[in-house]
């Protein structure tokens, strides 16, 4: 899947689509940002609630290129900008992390 073809899934917003040829190859749902440090794996989505730009960096530091926003957590304008600096696309769901990762499934 390419982060354009997250552009199409119902229920995910844009806030900033990077480059839409980037690869994502999978999915990564996690909270707690030093188990995603440890776990995730690049070229995966980030599912999380952390909406904030320490995500961004975290992100940035495993090659994610995606973070996706759960629970209709909105991206603040920092956020956005950090992950624009960092070529990583923001998305939103209002939807939970469970829910959200079987809209995306799919597309993998």
């Amino acid at each position: 899947m390419t982060v354009k073809d997250l552009s199409q899934v119902e229920g995910l917003k844009a806030h900033h689509v990077a480059e839409g040829d980037q690869a994502v190859k999978d999915i990564y749902c996690g909270d707690l940002l030093s188990d995603v440090m440890a776990n995730a794996q690049e070229d995966s989505a980030l599912l999380t609630i952390q909406a904030h730009k320490n995500t961004v960096a975290v992100a940035s530091l495993l090659g994610l290129g995606v973070i996706v926003l759960c629970n209709g957590r909105t991206p603040p304008s920092d956020m956005i900008e950090a992950a624009k600096s960092e070529d990583i696309s923001i998305f939103s769901s209002s939807a939970n992390h469970y829910k959200t990762a079987l809209a995306i499934t799919p597309f993998l």
